[in-house]
């Protein structure tokens, strides 16, 4: 094995001990990794004295793996200590002075999120020293720039194991202690005038131009947004690998153009990539594409260039050395798989592709090719879908990229000469409002992604599809033995038998999730429970008239479920409350809703959102028992919240609870989030006698149930709409046990997929997309 391949060693060995040490909690465990590793180096050392052979080649490789790994083990270690004083405030409101350690980015809730370095925390007026790592979230407002100290009350929730901030910091109060200052200053000013400068120019190219050359996205609208990421292109606005190239190269270049000598263009390119990078702030893709560059300078300043691989490695291993925690990260994990992929696959890719293309074409597609390959696992393990799209997408964008990053980063330095940096940012609009059109394009085309649940299980399925393509593509190279050769062609024809299956089967789903969407759905449903992952959406149809309950988490498989069940526009959208589970997935309806109904607004964030579907034509009005209605033949009434009523004023126990029945629907109650006390509450409102033909669970069979509601409700059937593998243990056994005793048939979309209801000769008939056995 080269040298430089032997440095992957090296940084799978970091990566592993940090991911066993950042997920075991007990600190036992980085002093038992730190010791182990520190006797394996020593008694490695003494054999290796009189070592030949293979431990002469590979020994002192295990040594550097073995030291490297006490390294990450001692960094995690000398953290936990801080780490556990900041948790010991968990689920309590706090005062907290912080200073801003990334750049700001608005959430779905509305909030404007950031990282910030604890200096003090505790309760209010009483704070005490405190150093640790926090995701905060604020009111937007302008300041809250990196380096800038920060005060803080809200309350406060510790993170799971392996997440890098300590704790999570709700803000109800927040302001600027100090503003940023130095060159962080300088860099904010001029960012905030780029923005302001962009925002002059038409859309849909000038909310994307500031994320493009500096990674500013803090304008791009959340529709934009979604469609950059369904079309594979969101990693455009993220500072990468690509943007560190583009600063030095440019540097080198005017140096170059000046005479100067190659110290001198190292220097310079230094200088420039480490101003860039303040410029941008150092988040953690910005600062793996920063060191790799740095490395890569220094070796041509040694004059010892090495291969892309080891810098890789080498670059990798010293960033998770610093912070381990990075190596939980996905987006670390696709930074470095994508520059990886673009070292060691690109190339092969297009060599094979140049068989059937010309080479600069085949260059062209190989590159994006070979990140969709190799990131498609990793992928795989978070998100819900895989995008079909990303690949062409790219290839459309690709040519525009430098173009829009290098003339917006100009523009953005240009600020104190106005008519420049106009001039400039008018022609950085051109190619930014070429990439916008195309991520539009793209997210729109219906069979552009394919659902797939998220986990170990999908990820070996795309790893292996993955694998397959490569081998297809890049092709075998000539053997004259013939055993090997035998070899070959079983491993190619296997690859061509799987990537044959796997086209039949994608292209079944997508001819039955694009113009076949309907085909498979009975047609005599009346309501629907979406599977939205953990999360609700519940669809209502009555006489060609449709009312959707809450949209999900999730806008790409809400989408999916309404193009399956035929529904291209909401007459009545109920937002039972704001939490994300009911209303991330609202980019699915913009634009499609002509009535909203809402609980109780909890901040500015939740009166955005109302905002952005009024804007979309929608009428809004805020929901309150006694409130009567019709969808088709179907009529439906407002049972909860109570009009005036302070013991529950906002969130789950706020909810919007509705009864459905008559148009061929079956009498429905959909209980929302409630809790067993408004539970309780509202079981002295609903009508004993008929009983519901379908109740919708609370809060996805969490346990907490008031036994009494169902008992008056006598459901036949128990919706209960929740995610597979969720970490809240939903839905809850007793809560099971509670609704068989009541005497309903539970009906759970983890298990069932979608599932659908309706009445016929005034029977309940249910169709689901999976059957299962057992009780319920």
């Amino acid at each position: 094995m080269k040298g430089d391949y032997r440095i992957v060693l090296v940084m799978l060995g970091a990566w592993a001990t940090a991911l066993l040490c950042v997920f075991v909690e007990e600190a036992a465990w980085w002093w038992l990794a730190a010791s182990a590793s520190c006797a394996a180096v020593v008694a490695l050392l003494l054999v290796l004295r009189g070592g030949h052979g293979r431990a002469a080649r590979f020994g002192p490789v295990a040594v550097v793996v073995l030291a490297v790994a006490a390294a990450v083990a001692v960094s995690v270690g000398s953290a936990d200590s801080s780490r556990d004083a900041a948790a010991e405030f968990d689920g309590r409101v706090v005062e907290a002075a912080a200073v801003v350690s990334s750049s700001a980015s608005t959430g779905a809730d509305g909030r404007l999120w950031f990282d910030a370095q604890l200096s003090s925390l505790g309760p209010p007026g009483a704070m005490t020293a405190v150093s640790a790592p926090v995701r905060v979230g604020v009111d937007p407002a302008a300041g809250y720039d990196l380096g800038a100290e920060v005060r803080l009350t809200g309350q406060v929730i510790a993170t799971g194991a392996g997440e890098r901030a300590a704790l999570v910091v709700f803000a109800t109060e927040s302001r600027v202690a100090t503003p940023a200052s130095g060159v962080f200053a300088v860099a904010a000013a001029l960012k905030s005038e780029f923005v302001e400068r962009a925002l002059r120019l038409p859309e849909p190219g000038a909310a994307l131009l500031p994320g493009l050359a500096v990674g500013d996205t803090r304008a791009v609208e959340a529709e934009l947004d979604a469609d950059m990421r369904a079309s594979g292109l969101s990693h455009l606005t993220a500072v990468s690998g690509a943007n560190c190239a583009i600063v030095v190269g440019a540097a080198f270049w005017a140096v170059s153009l000046c005479g100067g000598a190659r110290g001198l263009r190292i220097v310079a390119a230094g200088i420039s990539l480490a101003g860039f990078v303040v410029l941008v702030t150092p988040e953690p893709s910005v600062i793996r594409a920063a060191v790799m560059a740095g490395v890569s300078m220094l070796a041509v300043l040694l004059g010892r260039p090495s291969a892309g691989a080891g810098l890789l490695a080498a670059s990798a291993s010293g960033i998770i050395v610093a912070d381990p925690w990075l190596a939980a990260t996905p987006g670390f994990a696709l930074s470095v798989a994508a520059s990886g992929a673009l070292i060691l696959l690109a190339r092969p890719l297009a060599r094979g592709l140049g068989r059937w293309m010309p080479e600069p074409l085949a260059l062209a597609v190989g590159v994006p090719l070979a990140a969709q390959l190799v990131c498609g696992p990793i992928i795989a393990l978070f998100a819900e879908q895989q995008s079909l799209i990303g690949v062409p997408a790219n290839l459309l964008a690709a040519p525009a990229a430098p173009v829009a990053t290098v003339i917006g980063l100009l523009a953005c330095l240009a600020a104190p000469l106005p008519v420049i940096a106009d001039v400039l940012a008018a022609s950085a609009w051109l190619p930014a409002t070429w990439i916008a059109t195309t991520a539009q394009v793209s997210a729109d085309i219906p069979v552009g992604r394919i659902a797939l649940p998220a986990g170990v299980g999908s990820a070996a399925l795309v790893a292996l599809v993955s694998a397959a393509v490569g081998l297809l593509l890049v092709g075998s190279a000539r053997s004259t033995a013939s055993a090997r050769s035998r070899s070959l062609v079983w491993i190619r024809a296997a690859a061509v038998v799987v990537v044959a299956v796997m086209l039949g089967l994608g292209g079944a789903r997508a001819a039955l999730d694009g113009p076949l969407a309907t085909a498979a759905t009975p047609s005599g449903w009346s309501l629907a429970a979406c599977d939205v992952g953990q999360g609700d959406a519940i669809v209502v149809r009555s006489e060609g008239r449709t009312a959707l309950v809450d949209t999900g988490p999730d806008p790409g498989l809400l989408d999916s479920c309404l193009r399956g069940l035929g529904v291209e526009r909401i007459d009545l959208l109920v937002l039972t409350h704001f939490d994300l589970d009911h209303v991330g997935g609202l980019e699915a309806v913009r634009g499609r809703v002509e009535r909203v109904l809402h609980g109780p607004p909890v901040d500015s964030g939740d009166e955005r959102l109302l905002a952005e579907l009024a804007a979309g034509g929608a009428s809004i009005g805020q929901a309150a028992a006694g409130l009567r209605g019709a969808i088709g033949g179907a009529a439906w009434t407002v049972l909860w919240p109570r009009p005036g009523s302070a013991a529950f004023p906002s969130g789950n126990d706020a909810s919007v609870i509705l009864e459905v029945e008559g148009g061929g629907v079956p009498r429905s109650i959909l209980l929302g989030d409630l809790s067993e006390s408004p539970q309780r509450m509202l079981a002295s409102a609903v009508r004993p006698g008929r009983g519901y033909a379908v109740v919708k669970v609370a809060h996805h069979g969490s346990a907490d149930q008031d036994a009494g509601l169902y008992e008056r409700l006598r459901p036949v059937a128990a919706l209960i709409s929740v995610g597979e593998g969720n970490d809240y243990g939903h839905p809850r056994r007793e809560t099971l046990d509670l609704l068989v005793g009541a005497g309903a048939e539970v009906l759970r979309t983890d298990e069932r997929g979608r599932i659908l209801l309706g009445l016929r000769d005034g029977a309940l008939e249910v169709w689901t997309e999976r059957s299962v056995g057992g009780p319920g």
